[in-house]
């Protein structure tokens, strides 16, 4: 998936699944104002992305889902440190689909032990940080053992979702920023997963070393940061840095 605009030099940005909404805003917004960038968002698990990045892909701004990605593409050499930042904070729920006469609201975490519960869905935990958050959360809770011979895993939360809303899977534990989006609030009910009850999700930002167009990546951080871009983010429920 990916959002464009205009015809200017090409800005590529390797973004976390839990963006897919609120960053096509954030470049639609960016693209409004003077700037020679075409910015281009291509959505995936951050430990795939880290991965590529390891090996040299052809990005200039890589955003993740957990800011220890960037950090370690740091330590190897691949991005400078003054070019890391903190964009955001993510959080998780519990997903269901509006048809669903599972009660999430009242039910909370034990939902995913309802009865009419088949498949639990969650994004992979092996590369995408919300599915380590979604195991540990469900630990922290105290119906892992009950709900992970249900586990289905996503390539990334955003597929993870997909499952849900296709039936594939019943419920699921999804990011807060996709469950609020216009598309998807009116497709589902969740209830929201104490914070206390997984790792923060600490969410970071860094330009690559190899960056083609490291003007235009700077200047997207400049606005992923500035008063407008955070009011964005936050208006899908990440929580600001």
């Amino acid at each position: 998936m990916s959002c464009t605009i205009g015809a200017k030099a090409e800005l590529l940005i390797a973004a976390a699944s839990d963006l897919r909404f609120a960053l096509d805003e954030l470049i639609l917004e960016f693209a409004k104002g003077d700037t020679n960038a075409l910015p281009k968002a291509v959505y995936g698990s951050s430990g795939n992305f880290y991965a590529q990045n390891m090996n040299d892909a052809p990005v200039d701004l890589f955003l993740s889902a957990d800011a220890s990605y960037p950090r370690q593409l740091i330590a190897a050499g691949k991005a400078k440190e003054e070019d890391l930042f903190l964009y955001a904070v993510g959080r998780l729920v519990v997903w269901v689909p509006k048809s669903s006469p599972i009660k999430v609201e009242d039910l909370q975490m034990r939902a995913l032990l309802d009865p009419t519960v088949k498949k639990i869905a969650i994004a992979n935990p092996e590369h995408a940080p919300y599915g380590r958050a979604a195991v540990s959360a469900m630990k922290k809770l105290g119906v892992y053992e009950q709900a992970a011979p249900r586990l289905v895993f996503g390539e990334n939360i955003v597929q993870a979702t997909q499952f849900i809303d296709s039936g594939n899977a019943q419920i699921g534990i999804i990011a807060y920023s996709l469950a609020v989006a216009p598309k998807m609030k009116e497709s589902g009910r969740f209830w929201e997963i104490p914070l206390h009850a997984f790792p923060r999700l600490e969410q970071g930002g860094v330009m690559l070393a190899n960056a083609k167009n490291a003007a235009a990546a700077r200047d997207f951080r400049k606005f992923m940061t500035s008063g407008r871009g955070q009011q964005i983010l936050k208006t899908y429920g990440f929580i600001l840095p």
